[in-house]
Parts: C-alpha cells; sequence; structure tokens
C-alpha cells in the first residue's frame, strides 16, 4: 500500500517543534517505512516597518501538520505509528471521520507540495493588502496626505499606482506598498 497525505491538528505556534519532535522519533523508532516526509509549510514575505525591509516565514496553515503514512489494509494507522504521534506534545487528532484519519485528495497534495516548494524559493513575496479601486491615503513620502484610489498593484515591485487629485487632475502615483494605508 503506498504512502498518503494526512493532516493532524496540533497546538498553535508548537507547528516546527511537533514536526522536529515526530522526525527524531520516527527515526529513533526505525519507522521510515511507515512515516514519510513531515511538513509544516510556509511561504516568505517582505513586510517594510519604520522604512526597515525585513523578511519573515509565515506558516500557510496555522495549527496543522502534514504527514506521509501508510495506513494499515482496515485504513488504520499502525500500532506503533500511532502511539509514536499520539504521545507526542502538542498533538491534537487527525482530520477524519469517525477516529480514522482520512488521507489528503490528490489535489489537495499537489496545491499544497507546490506552495512548499514556492515557499523554498529564495525570493520573498510582497505581502500587499490592497486591489484595485479601493480608496487609500499615502502615509509616507513627497505626497503625504493625499488620498486617492488604487489604480494597479504592481507585487512583483512592492508597488502600487494610485490615482490622486493634485491641481484638479487625475495622477497617477507610483508609491510603495507600506506607504498607503486603507482609508
Amino acid at each position: 500500500m503506498a504512502k498518503q497525505w494526512y493532516v493532524l491538528r496540533v497546538a498553535s505556534n508548537k507547528e516546527d517543534r511537533v514536526r522536529e519532535t515526530l522526525d527524531r522519533k520516527v527515526k529513533i523508532e526505525g519507522l521510515g517505512e511507515v512515516v514519510g516526509q513531515i511538513l509544516v509549510p510556509t511561504e516568505r514575505i517582505s513586510r517594510v516597518r519604520g522604512g526597515v525591509k525585513k523578511v519573515v516565514e509565515r506558516k500557510l496553515y496555522p495549527g496543522y501538520v502534514f504527514i506521509e503514512m501508510e495506513m494499515e489494509e482496515n485504513g488504520s494507522i499502525p500500532e506503533k505509528a500511532w502511539f509514536l504521534i499520539k504521545e507526542t506534545m502538542g498533538v491534537g487528532d487527525f482530520i477524519g471521520a469517525e477516529g480514522k484519519p482520512v488521507p489528503m485528495r490528490t489535489v489537495d497534495v499537489e496545491k499544497m507540495l507546490a506552495e512548499v516548494d514556492r515557499g523554498k524559493g529564495e525570493s520573498a513575496s510582497f505581502k500587499i493588502e490592497f486591489a484595485p479601486g479601493e480608496m487609500v491615503k499615502i502615509k509616507e513620502g513627497p505626497f503625504e496626505g493625499f488620498e486617492g484610489h488604487v489604480d494597479q498593484v504592481l507585487a512583483d515591485k512592492g508597488l502600487i499606482r494610485v490615482i490622486v487629485t493634485i491641481f484638479g487632475r487625475a495622477t497617477p502615483v507610483e508609491v510603495e506598498y507600506w506607504q498607503v494605508e486603507k482609508v
């Protein structure tokens, strides 16, 4: 029987600790045949606060750890793996029905693994929470205090084009995403 992916609920902000502990226990107990990869998908985000750019890692699915496992013929977790997982501090329960873990759908697994690969990339994405048409106020820079609507989001550059009224004319200005706030 091939390994499938399962979702394990864990205590919030303990995902990495649970993953590390499970990895270590699987190696010690020699359960590599039953338990495959254990993942906590993250993404790298660039944030600018006070003019200082900082790259942070953010969990894509807070409170969950993804485990690749091989089940018994009846769909239950092998006993040694069950106790190893359930006796780990911070572990809740598997997502499933009637006490049995339900494997993730193939499409969901592919999406999750693609997010993991994208999260390992060198470049961090900008977390831009603005959409075209939204009203914003420029809070820093040469156009400080001006209000306008978002015309375009240039996420790859971390810029937002805002249409402001200068001397009675609609004028597009490009500002960094951290220089504006929602009105």
